[in-house]
């Protein structure tokens, strides 16, 4: 059965600190928990940007909502493709299929639902588009 310490183990145990055992017999590493959390809640720092980033219309990152256009419309519509499967066409218009994938990515992830491509959807949108296994959700 997978439980919440084994899903902790493995990110816990890549951070390279040392093991502690939990209940169970599980294993887990004895960083911090508000470490731990905060990578999960801020996952910007690991995953780098550029040449590796799975969409590559433009590195600005600026607040997107319903009635946005241009190339950073073009990189959340890119990301919401590869990070859910949105289907979207990646043309710059931030219309009302985009506001919506975008809410269904933050209901997905867990974060503030307001159709709004802020800095917290950047940054989820951008670790999530370019994690191995998407789309998710």
């Amino acid at each position: 059965m997978f439980t919440a310490a084994a899903a902790l183990a493995l990110p816990l145990a890549l951070a390279g600190a040392p093991s502690v055992a939990a209940s169970g017999g599980t294993s887990v590493n004895a960083t911090s928990s508000v470490q731990v959390v905060h990578q999960l809640k801020n996952p910007a720092h690991l995953v780098s940007q550029g040449p590796d980033d799975i969409c590559n219309y433009t590195k600005s990152r600026p607040s997107l909502h319903q009635g946005s256009a241009g190339r950073a419309v073009q990189q959340a519509q890119c990301y919401l493709n590869q990070a859910i499967g949105a289907g979207l066409d990646e043309d710059g218009d931030f219309g009302q299929l985009t506001k919506s994938a975008t809410k269904e990515f933050q209901q997905c992830a867990e974060i503030v639902v307001d159709g709004v491509v802020g800095a917290q959807t950047w940054s989820f949108l951008s670790f999530w588009a370019n994690a191995p296994d998407a789309p998710f959700c």
